[in-house]
This record gives structure tokens, C-alpha cells and sequence, in this order.
């Protein structure tokens, strides 16, 4: 009896030695996973040593019972690596370069507009003159048309009576100049002939040492390159005749747009407007108006500037006796409708009949008096009877001239300024009103902004816009 005893000890002690290996085996695995590894030796230990021996002295009379084993902790799962996160291109690219590249985009597609704009011009730049001669001649003329209505009259009678006595008085004006010239050309010619031996024999007594033999060559290779270009100025001969055609043709069909403009022009006005997105139509509808007076004083204002500039030009040339005085008056009145080139070719035109026909110092005289009427005009006229609302700047003014000249000569130059006058009032009138219906919280007129410059105008806490 007393030898099993001893037996079933011995075994009970090596069962806890087990057990405590095995217990600070797997402290020393679950150290490792938690990166806390245990001492070698130290009060863990001890303890452990002395934790096993109570348990074998207590082995001794008692059976042991099965070990508890903690619950395997798995080891932890180690996750791949997350792929990077690539920007938006958009937020990458400079604010300073997505707006630029925008802009240049908008600004190429602006310029093929113009291009195409111009090229369809250009193919039919006989009705496009026409129909902008009628504006100006209706702009001209509609005030007699509203007083006439305001008397009393049918809207067709005050319609055909105002376009029946304006287009007597163009014509008859158009007569006179030609009546004027072909009275005069006689006498004319005979002054040109008298004054180029004047002028001649003012060249050989200047200090410019010219000889009698130059100006015979001169006149010589003269009469040489006229006879020699015969067959080109036939041929300008008969492109003469062909724009002259096309001169009538113009002008009839500007005298039935100008009728028609007069009769039913807000009719027009109204289907034009149609047209227009219903976003934008408001603003159209309100620039029209002032559009419409903005023509309207210009047309005004510039006949009679150019009224007075004739009369008094042509009055100085009267007084110094220079000849067909009055069919330069005219002329005068006719190129002051292209501003400030018109002034100088006119100017210049009377200089040199004066010149040839009376001498230097009748055409230093008319220089003078044409310098001081166009200098009361530049300052004192057109900004007293023009006003503000049609008062562009002289570099616009240039600008338009050349431009409009370049697209369809005279008829260009005239209508240029005008045109740039309209469109500086519309413009103006439209950014006021958008300015006025943000303010009063209407938003923005049109859509909202978008694509990559609305990057940076998104509110916070709002999602941003994708391009």
C-alpha cells in the first residue's frame, strides 16, 4: 500500500513538471506574437518553481485534475498594402493654367466663329451693306414717322409718306452733287491746267534746283504709262460699270428694308427676340431699346455735324473764290459719315482743288479754315450733340474704321462705328442687368459654373463638380 502511494506521488510530480513547462512554453509563444518576451529568470519563474512544488506536495493525497488550457489566441492578420490613392487631374494641373487653357479654348472657338462670320459677309456683303444702310436710313427717319402718328396718321400713310419725301430729298441732294461737278468740270479743267504751269514754273524758280527737262520727263513717262496701260483701264472701265450695277442694286434693296423697317419694325423686332433662349431673352429684350436710340442719336447727331461742317467749309471756299465750292460742301457733308477719315480726305480734297486752281496760299487759307472747323467739331459738336451715350474712344474708332474698311471698303468704314457705338451700349446695359438680378437674388444669369475652374468655387461641405 505504502509503495503505490509513493508511486502515484512520483507520477503526480512529473505530471505538474509538465504542466509547468508546458505553461511557460506557451507564455514564451504568446510573448513572441505580442513582441514582449519574458525574462530568462526572475519572480515569474520562481513563483512558477514554487507554484509546482505545492502542487506536487498536494499531488500526494490528491488526484489531479485535468489541466485548463487558455483559449489559442490566433495570430494576427497581416493586411496587404493599400494601392496609392491618385489625385483628380484636374486639381492637379495650376488654377493659374486651367484658366488660361479655358480661356484659350473659348477664344479659339470665338475667332472661328468671327472667321466664318466674315467669310459668309464677305459672299454676301451686297445685302449685308444694304440692310445696315437701311438701319441707319430708318434710324434717321423714324422720329418723322412716330410725329406723323402722333398727328394723327394711319401707320401706312406716315410710313409712306416719311420714306417718299426722305428718299426725294437723297436723291435730289445725289443730283445736285452730279449737276455740280458736270457744270463746273469745264472751268475745272481748264484751273487744273493753269495751275500745274503755275506749279511748274514755282519748281523751277524753288530752291529744289529741279529742271525743265525733269518735269518734261516726268510728263513724258506720265503720258507713256497711260498709253502703254490702255487695255487695264478699259478693263477698270468695265468693273466700273459692274459695281455701278451693283450700286443700284443696293440701293433699291436698302429703300424696300428701310420701308419695311419703318412699317413693321417692332413686329420684326418681335420675332428676332423669339429667337433668343428664354434664360437670356429678358436682357435682350431690355437692350434693344437702348440699342435702338443709342443708332438713333448717333444718325442724328452725325448729319447734322456734318451739316454744319459743310456749310461752314464751304463757305470759307466760297469767300476765297475757289471753284465748284458747293459740290465740295457736299462732298464734305457725304465723308463725314466715316469719322475722322472722312474729315481728312475731304479737308485734303478741297486743299488741292484750291491749290491748283488759286495758288499755295489760297490752299494754306482753306487748310486753315478746314483744321478750325474740324477742331470745333472734335471738341465743341460731337460731344455737345452726340452726348455720352454714343462717345467712343478714338482708338475704337481708328480701329473700326481700318477694320470695316478692310471687310467691305466705304460702305464698312461707314457702318463700322455705329455698329461699335451699339455694341458698346448693349454690352454695358447687359452687365448691369446681370449685376442687378444677382443683387436682388435672382443667381447668376446662366449656368452655374462647371468643369475644372469650378474646383475652387465649390462651397465647402458641397460635393465639387467633376469634369
Amino acid at each position: 500500500m505504502a509503495k503505490r502511494e509513493g508511486w502515484l506521488g512520483r507520477l503526480g510530480n512529473k505530471l505538474n513538471r509538465m504542466e509547468a513547462r508546458l505553461n511557460e512554453r506557451r507564455a514564451e509563444v504568446e510573448a513572441e506574437t505580442s513582441g514582449d518576451l519574458p525574462h530568462p529568470a526572475g519572480p515569474g519563474r520562481a513563483s512558477e518553481a514554487g507554484a509546482a512544488e505545492a502542487g506536487a506536495a498536494a499531488a500526494v493525497t490528491t488526484v489531479p485534475a485535468p489541466p485548463a488550457y487558455p483559449p489559442v489566441v490566433p495570430a494576427p492578420h497581416l493586411a496587404a498594402p493599400a494601392a496609392p490613392v491618385r489625385p483628380d487631374p484636374a486639381s492637379v494641373v495650376p488654377w493659374g493654367m486651367r484658366v488660361a487653357a479655358e480661356a484659350s479654348w473659348r477664344l479659339l472657338l470665338l475667332a472661328g466663329m468671327l472667321w466664318v462670320l466674315m467669310k459668309v459677309i464677305s459672299e454676301v456683303r451686297l445685302v449685308v451693306l444694304a440692310f445696315a444702310a437701311a438701319m441707319l436710313v430708318t434710324a434717321m427717319l423714324q422720329p418723322f414717322v412716330v410725329r406723323l402718328r402722333r398727328l394723327g396718321l394711319p401707320r401706312g400713310l406716315a410710313t409712306a409718306v416719311t420714306a417718299i419725301l426722305g428718299f426725294v430729298v437723297i436723291g435730289l441732294v445725289g443730283w445736285f452733287v452730279v449737276w455740280q461737278v458736270m457744270e463746273n468740270l469745264d472751268d475745272l479743267s481748264d484751273r487744273v491746267r493753269d495751275g500745274i504751269n503755275e506749279l511748274k514754273l514755282w519748281a523751277l524758280d524753288s530752291p529744289f534746283h529741279v529742271t525743265e527737262k525733269q518735269i518734261n520727263d516726268i510728263a513724258k513717262n506720265l503720258s507713256e504709262t497711260i498709253g502703254t496701260n490702255t487695255e487695264q483701264i478699259t478693263s477698270a472701265g468695265l468693273q466700273g460699270v459692274t459695281v455701278l450695277v451693283e450700286v443700284l442694286t443696293g440701293i433699291l434693296l436698302a429703300m424696300f428694308s428701310t420701308l419695311f423697317l419703318l412699317y413693321d419694325g417692332k413686329r420684326i423686332w418681335n420675332w428676332a427676340l423669339g429667337l433668343v433662349p428664354s434664360a437670356a431673352r429678358a436682357g435682350v429684350a431690355g437692350a434693344g431699346p437702348r440699342a435702338w436710340r443709342t443708332l438713333t442719336a448717333y444718325v442724328r447727331g452725325t448729319v447734322i455735324v456734318a451739316l454744319i461742317d459743310a456749310i461752314f467749309i464751304g463757305l470759307g471756299i466760297y469767300f476765297l473764290d475757289v471753284p465748284m465750292a458747293v459740290p465740295l460742301a457736299v462732298f464734305i457733308f457725304l465723308f463725314a459719315f466715316i469719322p475722322l477719315v472722312g474729315a481728312v480726305v475731304s479737308g485734303a480734297l478741297a486743299v488741292v482743288v484750291a491749290l491748283v486752281t488759286q495758288g499755295v496760299f489760297t490752299a494754306l487759307m482753306v487748310l486753315l479754315v478746314v483744321l478750325a472747323v474740324q477742331q470745333i467739331e472734335g471738341h465743341v459738336l460731337q460731344p455737345f450733340i452726340l452726348g455720352r451715350a454714343v462717345r467712343v474712344h478714338p482708338l475704337a474708332v481708328v480701329l473700326s474704321v481700318a477694320a470695316g474698311g478692310m471687310i467691305a471698303g466705304i460702305g464698312g468704314a461707314v457702318v463700322a462705328v455705329p455698329l461699335v457705338a451699339v455694341t458698346n451700349t448693349v454690352v454695358g446695359y447687359l452687365k448691369a442687368y446681370s449685376r442687378e438680378q444677382h443683387h436682388l437674388g435672382s443667381g447668376m444669369i446662366g449656368p452655374g459654373p462647371h468643369g475644372s475652374t469650378a474646383l475652387s468655387v465649390a462651397p465647402e461641405g458641397e460635393d465639387r463638380p467633376t469634369s
